[in-house]
């Protein structure tokens, strides 16, 4: 009994020291030291140690003379270490605390930046990924974030690389489009597959796969025997596309984008999701 006793007691003060040790303040540090830690640690490449003491800067000094760089700081931090819905909440903070600020161009891009990133994800980045095939999801939002760089802060030095991710971001919404359009042509759904190259056509000209979704809208048209719809493709593409390998010589429409396959019954009422394996 009293062994008992004496394990009771051992376990109670146990936890009472734990107790205590948890109770225990953290020691704060000057404002000015845990700034220059945070720049230190990001010179070095540390950009964990830079989180970190920018956080504690944040909770014990939030109206320093170091909080708006440390906000700052925090949205750079954060994205370098790969934390981007993070790098893009910090952004929203700054923008909202600090709307007036001279350097509100630059979370507004990093807020751009972060949901460019987010959207293609680390997979994207160290693997052959198509990326045409995935849905853009954030890739809008990032675009958004751009175009409000552009028509707010029109001389920031930011713009430029701004104005390049938008191109790229509609090549993709283009590209995404066109794949779709493939998707229903092996489906054999040919209006679909018309209407997604008609889609990018309208609304993506600049794009690279303007070529082949004037082709498709061509094949397609000429399939459905609209024949209005067929010449004026075809004489899209002979404009915009002369050298194209769908023209012969002659300039007529020799691609065959359309090639049937013979499928099973059970191939067609699926759409092509089960059978001929």
């Amino acid at each position: 009994m009293r062994s008992v006793v004496r394990l009771l007691l051992l376990a109670t003060l146990m936890v009472l020291v734990s107790a205590c040790a948890s109770n225990k303040q953290e020691e704060v540090l000057p404002e000015e030291t845990y700034y220059e830690n945070a720049r230190e640690a990001m010179n070095s490449g540390n950009f964990n140690e830079a989180e970190e003491n920018l956080d504690a800067l944040e909770t014990y000094y939030p109206f320093g003379r170091y909080a708006e760089q440390a906000q700052l700081d925090l949205i750079y931090a954060r994205f370098q270490n790969l934390d981007l819905e993070g790098a893009r909440a910090a952004a929203d903070r700054f923008l909202r605390l600090n709307p007036q600020s001279e350097h509100a161009d630059y979370a507004l891009f990093m807020r751009g930046l972060a949901s460019y990133n987010l959207d293609l994800g680390l997979a994207a980045r160290y693997f052959p990924v198509d990326v045409s095939a995935r849905d853009p999801g954030e890739q809008t939002q990032a675009f958004r974030d751009f175009s409000e760089l552009l028509n707010r802060y029109p001389d920031s030095e930011y713009v430029a690389d701004a104005r390049q991710r938008m191109i790229a971001i509609r090549n993709r919404m283009a590209a995404l489009e066109l794949h779709a359009a493939r998707y229903y042509i092996k489906r054999e759904a040919y209006i679909a597959a018309n209407n997604r190259a008609r889609y990018v056509v309208e609304n993506y000209p600049t794009s690279p796969v303007v070529e082949e979704a004037l082709i498709i809208m061509a094949e397609t048209f000429r399939f459905l025997d609209l024949k209005k719809g067929a010449r004026d493709a075809i004489a899209l593409l002979k404009t915009n596309f002369p050298d194209s390998e769908a023209l012969n010589e002659d300039g007529e429409l020799v691609a065959d984008v359309l090639k049937r396959e013979d499928r099973s019954l059970t191939s067609a009422i699926t759409f092509g999701l089960m059978g001929d394996e």
